[in-house]
């Protein structure tokens, strides 16, 4: 599947668009084939956490990554299809329309 990721704190200029690897949910996840999905002022400072006050910049380095991000791909704001519910998920299954917000 293809995901736009940054692998460094940044400007835009870190972002890349790059074929990764399908995840497979955890027992208590869902996997969702996404359909629209938005930027929001979140994902800006994550990504240039430089733009932070100085205060919050050591907690933003220690939840987040301290010298490179831990979770390459930004973005929670979307809407897609389950593609795949994991074994402990009773709310939704495979083909259930979501919208997270």
């Amino acid at each position: 599947m293809k995901a736009v990721i940054y692998t460094k704190y940044g400007p835009l200029d870190v972002l890349q668009l790059q074929e990764v690897e399908k995840p497979i949910p955890k027992s208590n996840e869902v996997l969702i084939k996404v359909c629209a999905t938005t930027v929001t002022s979140c994902d800006y400072l994550i990504r240039n956490i430089y733009s932070l006050p100085r205060i919050f910049r050591l907690p933003a380095r220690i939840a987040l990554g301290f010298s490179k991000p831990r979770k390459p791909i930004l973005g929670m704001v979307l809407s897609g299809e389950v593609e795949l519910a994991g074994q402990d998920v009773a709310k939704f299954k495979k083909g259930n329309i979501v919208i997270t917000i």
